[in-house]
């Protein structure tokens, strides 16, 4: 990306968004039974409610982490109260939308750093909504008090996994290199092994892409993955309608998985977020209709999933981080 590119905002990666592997090493880490990771919510108070259904139905305690972006299509007083007040109630990050609502100034636009093959009509769009977002939230100073008292990655235990949770990737905030074709890239492997030595985790948690991905790394003899999950409160995959949410836990759950793996005694697993989709979609166009930002940029994704497929894209994979970089697929679903 040019420094001019880099200059535009929705492009930009602001600088307080780099904490660096390092730090999450040196955060403070929660013992937990199972851990939610839900990133992605955009809103959706009815996914939120079915997240929090499947919550209920787990026995033993669940612990819940909204890894950023909860705020989005929110523009409402209603909608934006509900959601902050609702997801307050648990472990949250900043996502770079919510880093965004914090800062005076609209140079970074909506924060989201966008790669240069994102077209700038998107990119316009993504400010345009998050300007609307940003007004919305200044009349709500005491929840932009609670939202800047976020921190920007958090640190678990479950049994005897660590776990670090992050909005982009190892790096940064926005930071991009957990996208399914950065993972799938034999150039970013190096830097890949070096990000979970710094940051002595075993798996790390991660969104912002808006496509899901999960990977598992050989790297010195230890196991470790990736696991993106995509958008809670959007479909993930072509026809269908579900959001979709990480599960890491010491036995399997009561839902089933779209994919997963085992980590010795680890269950790390995508599960499906089945909301009321027509109540969904109905709140989504009574604030965006037609021909506004965001029904341009994401109505076809709410009423159809993305053109990304769970069956064709050799979603889960095997990494042996070596001379060799050897390689095997492995099955989407558990």
């Amino acid at each position: 990306m040019t420094s001019t590119e880099m200059a535009i905002p929705g492009r930009t990666c602001p600088v307080a968004y780099r904490y660096g592997s390092l730090a999450l090493a040196q955060c403070p880490a929660r013992h937990v039974e199972t851990l939610y990771v839900i990133c992605g919510l955009y809103g959706n108070l009815p996914a939120l409610a079915a997240i929090e259904a499947m919550a209920a139905k787990v026995p033993g305690p669940v612990t819940l982490c909204f890894n950023g972006v909860f705020n989005w299509f929110n523009v409402d007083d209603e909608g934006f109260v509900a959601t902050n007040l609702a997801v307050l109630a648990y472990d949250a990050i900043q996502g770079n939308t919510e880093a965004e609502l914090l800062t005076p100034e609209d140079d970074a636009g909506c924060g989201c750093s966008y790669r240069a093959n994102v077209d700038a009509g998107t990119v316009a769009r993504s400010n345009v909504i998050h300007v609307h977002l940003k007004t919305t939230a200044r009349r709500y100073p005491k929840i932009l008090d609670r939202l800047r008292a976020l921190p920007l990655l958090r640190h678990y235990r479950v049994g005897d996994c660590v776990v670090g949770v992050v909005h982009g990737n190892a790096e940064s905030l926005a930071g991009w290199r957990f996208a399914v074709d950065a993972l799938d890239d034999p150039g970013n492997r190096p830097w890949l092994a070096a990000a979970f030595a710094r940051a002595a985790v075993d798996v790390l948690a991660s969104t912002h892409t808006c496509l899901p991905a999960l990977r598992s790394i050989e790297s010195r003899g230890l196991r470790q993955a990736v696991i993106n999950n995509g958008a809670a409160g959007m479909p993930n995959f072509a026809g269908e309608r579900s959001g979709l949410i990480t599960r890491i836990g010491l036995s399997p759950g009561p839902h089933a998985a779209n994919y997963g793996e085992q980590m010795g005694r680890i269950h790390l697993d995508a599960l499906p977020v089945m909301y009321d989709h027509p109540a969904g979609e109905k709140r989504f166009v009574a604030k965006w209709p037609a021909g506004s930002p965001a029904h341009l940029s994401y109505y076809h994704q709410i009423d159809h999933g993305p053109s990304f497929d769970i069956g064709g894209q050799d979603h889960l994979r095997e990494y042996e981080h070596d001379s060799s970089c050897s390689e095997r697929n492995r099955s989407l679903r558990v």
